[in-house]
């Protein structure tokens, strides 16, 4: 997977977010800012995309996007159910009708036998009558640090197409 595949799958998202109507919102830990880079990397964006935020640390996880201590305790960063907090904080903390959350162990250190390296859970959240919808799972990608991320970053936003064609 190279930029070029992944531009290609920025603009699709693009154009069907503008198609319908809808602005989108990331919330980006293991792929720290990449969605977002992708996303305003196509001319337009502007209209379609309303914020990307970086939730590296757990603070910030916390204190932007108000994913519970209590689960990033049980559970660890990169767990669903921290994932589908970071999801649905995102679109609690803008105005976006979408969002798209990553967290993951992209190494080439930090993996464990629960959690290998390239152990990476995504979740996706709309708006939809006051309160999210969200959908999240976890994939294992292999590769070094970088094709863990890129990989991660082609899901997040093949994800957000597929949610569009709901």
């Amino acid at each position: 997977m190279n930029d070029g595949t992944l531009y290609t799958l920025a603009e699709e998202l693009g154009q069907q977010l503008e198609a319908a109507g809808l602005v989108v919102t990331t919330a980006e830990s293991c792929t720290g800012g990449w969605i977002a880079k992708c996303l305003t990397d196509v001319p337009g964006s502007s209209t379609w995309f309303e914020r990307g935020l970086v939730t590296y640390s757990n603070e910030a996880k916390s204190s932007l996007i108000d994913v519970p201590a209590r689960l990033l305790d049980a559970d660890g960063a990169v767990s669903e159910a921290v994932v589908r907090a970071m999801a649905e904080g995102a679109l609690q903390n803008s105005t976006a009708d979408l969002s798209v959350a990553v967290s993951g162990v992209a190494g080439p250190d930090g993996g464990s036998d629960e959690k290998p390296v390239g152990t990476v859970w995504l979740a996706w959240a709309r708006r939809t009558d006051g309160h999210a919808d969200c959908e999240s799972r976890v994939e294992y990608f292999r590769g070094g640090r970088e094709s863990i991320r890129r990989q991660a970053v082609a899901a997040a936003l093949a994800g957000l197409i597929t949610l569009i064609s709901y």
